[in-house]
């Protein structure tokens, strides 16, 4: 019997773990299948993706986190938004994420009782330093959905083709271009009735 909810595919999945991520680490390269290129463009709203690969080292991180660290790079093809045009424009960008235990993972996790009776997890968060991690979903992370997250913000929102300028539309020759001046030049004026 399957389920009411059946999740979608993410577009570019490559899961690694915290149990198969040895003290040293792991160096991965992630190369996109043409599939998964044309699934990501079409969720990007591209024309298409020619190229994507990243260059990935993961890390123990605190224990039981993760830490990734990279550089993604991609040639995309995007639509001009001047012209409508397709164009080929390229993306390298770092990318770099923390990752821990979910705050459901409590078993792995020192908790403490305060007066109210409700768990708090210990974690050391500064509020004026770097973002907090995110989130380990089943023990791991999926560097695919890093990368195409990563992808995804690197988008030019307002591509323009190198070279390409919006040219204004010279105005008309009509001094007035109302559908109410047409309709003057219809009706007889010496007609009042």
């Amino acid at each position: 019997m399957t389920s009411a909810t059946n999740e979608r595919q993410p577009p570019l999945s490559r899961p690694v773990s915290v149990a198969a991520t040895p003290p040293e680490g792991l160096e991965i390269e992630i190369v996109a299948s043409e599939t998964e290129r044309a699934a990501l463009a079409e969720h990007n709203g591209l024309v298409g993706i020619p190229a994507l690969t990243a260059k990935l080292r993961v890390k123990r991180w605190r224990g039981e986190g993760l830490e990734v660290e990279g550089e993604l790079r991609a040639t995309v093809r995007q639509a001009c938004v001047v012209t409508l045009e397709p164009f080929d424009a390229e993306i390298v960008e770092p990318l770099s994420m923390r990752f821990a235990p979910a705050p459901g993972d409590a078993d792995r996790r020192r908790h403490r009782e305060p007066r109210g009776g409700a768990q708090i997890a210990e974690q050391d968060i500064d509020i004026a330093g770097d973002d907090p991690p995110d989130p380990m979903i089943g023990g791991g992370v999926d560097l695919g959905g890093c990368v195409s997250e990563f992808l995804t913000l690197a988008l030019d929102p307002y591509p323009r083709k190198p070279g390409a300028e919006f040219q204004e539309p010279a105005p008309a020759d009509n001094a007035e271009t109302s559908p109410f001046a047409t309709l003057r030049t219809l009706t007889p004026r010496g007609d009042s009735g």
